[in-house]
């Protein structure tokens, strides 16, 4: 599933081609996401400048001139900016038109995603109980300290909890708490605030850098730009069960927490 590095790292890659250029046609060739393509779409969006392309955990808010355009990514979906002439291959759902001639093309295979219309996009029950930003200054190990007194869940569903903190999947979740040597079984209110001060800092500066390199590239992920992310070059724990340790040379192991894989060092992270 694209992270918030790899949807900011599309957000990058099509705000340049998009921003001031104006909408003529929205084709849908298949409506069935996860929620409905809403119908009069191209009634809506056509004919509208775009004016700014935003992001709100991992979903992107297309600003257009008398709405925005939500869009979630969902398991396996991608944005891409293409000529408008190419053919559409298999899943490649929609199109928004420009009149550059260039088409913003929505992909995915699994139909997880979603693009739904708003005129108050950050009021959308879909975005207005989510917690701040990561990189953003409403966030630090406090916060997380702070909401984590008292909780008995495990650290790692904890600082997934959207509510808690935006955008910390289970890559960037896995890379933070090794990173902190954090076990990620440890119950969250039994950390200390110095621990979780270590941990806010590694969230920032794993996710900063994901962004830098373009995200991950698992499975099909690819940015706006088609090219694929290269940050799994630097993965010290997802994904690597029964490989040595980076750090200290131990094998990995794999457990599940809150229904994810979660790979880790037992030397390591205490």
């Amino acid at each position: 599933m694209p992270e918030l590095p790899e949807v900011e790292t599309t957000r990058r890659g099509i705000e340049p081609y998009l921003v001031g250029q104006r909408v003529s046609r929205v084709l849908v060739r298949d409506r069935r996401l996860r929620w409905p393509i809403p119908e009069d779409l191209d009634v809506r969006l056509s004919g509208q400048c775009i004016e700014a392309v935003e992001r709100r955990a991992k979903y992107l808010l297309i600003k257009a001139e008398t709405g925005t355009l939500i869009v979630h990514l969902g398991m396996s979906g991608s944005l891409r900016l293409v000529d408008a002439a190419l053919p559409a291959a298999k899943h490649e759902h929609v199109d928004i038109l420009l009149e550059s001639g260039q088409a913003l093309r929505y992909t995915d295979p699994r139909r997880f995603g979603a693009m739904l219309w708003s005129h108050e996009p950050l009021a959308h029950v879909l975005l207005a109980s989510l917690g701040p930003e990561p990189l953003g200054e409403d966030f630090d190990g406090d916060r997380l300290y702070r909401l984590s007194r008292g909780r008995s869940m495990a650290v790692k569903p904890f600082i997934m909890d959207n509510a808690v903190v935006v955008g910390v999947g289970n890559i960037y979740a896995s890379e933070a708490l090794f990173a902190a040597g954090i076990d990620p079984r440890r119950p969250a209110g039994s950390i200390s605030r110095a621990r979780y001060l270590k941990l806010g800092e590694e969230i920032r500066r794993i996710l900063a850098m994901a962004i830098e390199r373009g995200g991950t590239t698992l499975r099909d992920f690819v940015g706006g730009d088609g090219k694929p992310g290269y940050f799994q070059q630097e993965l010290f724990v997802y994904g690597r069960n029964g490989e040595f340790c980076k750090n200290c040379g131990t094998t990995l192991r794999e457990i599940r927490l809150g229904q994810r894989a979660s790979v880790y060092c037992h030397r390591c992270q205490r």
